[in-house]
């Protein structure tokens, strides 16, 4: 029987997102491609007993996580009924709709019928009557984005979802999207978009800007690079890594030499604040409060308590900042 440690909201910090009332811990995790059944249950089951005692309140999740695809929403659901029942109102529960679900031309992308198929079909994975938030997972260049906005508006007014979302949307989308939302009174709340030291477009193409404008959160997922920011590439490739199997997502090719020694370099930074090169990473990304919180998955409770030891240095001072601008 779980317990939750009643010290859970002692250390972390919780910021608001954008102009809502809606607030997330720094740290969030993300039931990604780590949580479905080739994931012992026990490991998954320490995994978020431990992220809730450490005050990280927020799952985030899509209908493609696992894998199998959904694998990732059920075994959350498993756990939302037993372990986390008595929490649930503590909880923000995240999922989002965009890529290749089912056959056929209503199986991904952007449509009325897409989405909202899709999140019924969440809901029942999770157990759940209502998610907090919802997202459209990428833009559709074939739909109009009424027709995606609509949607979003309509999960709110149904009542299976509190607050709606993007990702993976440009500044311009971002943009237009908040208001076509704004005039159905369904204020846009959350943009996620993939965000790192190795990836600053964010920042280079005004998607940071736009967020700060129209006064809308900001989740950055990827915030390690794939792993690439955790240490574990210091000294080549491992033959465990992610690099060295057949991950779509990290490929041996990118780990060149001139990774490896910026990798080195900028390790040696995060050495002399006494973080390791994962903390340093969520740290930058999180510097000066544009970001809301950063999205990190965890193959282990330890792995989690790391990150979130990254927590206790987010301040940079100037030499620093410039320094570390030099490196990346």
């Amino acid at each position: 029987m779980y317990t939750a440690d009643p010290a859970r909201y002692d250390a972390m910090p919780y910021r608001r997102t954008g102009r809502s009332g809606l607030k997330l811990p720094a740290l969030s995790l993300g039931l990604w491609h780590n949580f479905g059944p080739d994931r012992p249950a026990r490991t998954r089951r320490a995994i978020l007993h431990r992220a809730f005692d450490l005050g990280i309140t927020h799952f985030d999740l899509a209908n493609n996580y696992g894998p199998p695809p959904g694998a990732a929403e059920s075994a959350l659901g498993e756990l939302l009924k037993t372990d986390f029942a008595p929490h649930r109102d503590e909880l923000v529960v995240s999922t989002k709709a965009g890529y290749l679900m089912w056959p056929g031309p209503y199986g991904e992308w952007g449509s009325r019928k897409y989405l909202l198929s899709s999140l019924d079909q969440s809901l029942r994975r999770l157990g759940l009557d209502h998610v907090d938030v919802f997202y459209s997972h990428r833009f559709d260049p074939e739909t109009p984005l009424e027709e995606t906005m609509g949607a979003l508006h309509s999960a709110v007014q149904q009542g299976k979802a509190l607050y709606v979302g993007v990702s993976n949307y440009s500044a311009e989308q971002t943009r237009e999207a908040a208001r076509i939302l704004g005039g159905l009174g369904t204020p846009l709340t959350l943009h996620q978009p993939r965000y790192s030291m190795l990836d600053r477009r964010p920042e280079s193409e005004g998607l940071l800007d736009a967020l700060d404008d129209l006064r809308i959160g900001s989740i950055a997922y990827s915030p390690l690079e794939q792993g690439l920011l955790t240490g574990r590439y210091l000294d080549g490739i491992p033959e465990d890594s992610r690099a060295a199997g057949d991950s779509p997502f990290l490929s041996r090719e990118a780990v060149t030499e001139d990774l490896v020694t910026r990798l080195r370099a900028l390790n040696d930074v995060a050495a002399s604040r006494g973080q390791t090169l994962a903390q340093l990473a969520l740290a930058w990304v999180l510097r000066g409060g544009r970001v809301t919180s950063a999205l990190v998955g965890a193959s282990s409770a330890r792995q989690l308590e790391d990150s979130v030891a990254a927590l206790d240095n987010l301040d940079f001072d100037s030499g620093e900042l410039a320094l570390l601008d030099k490196l990346i």
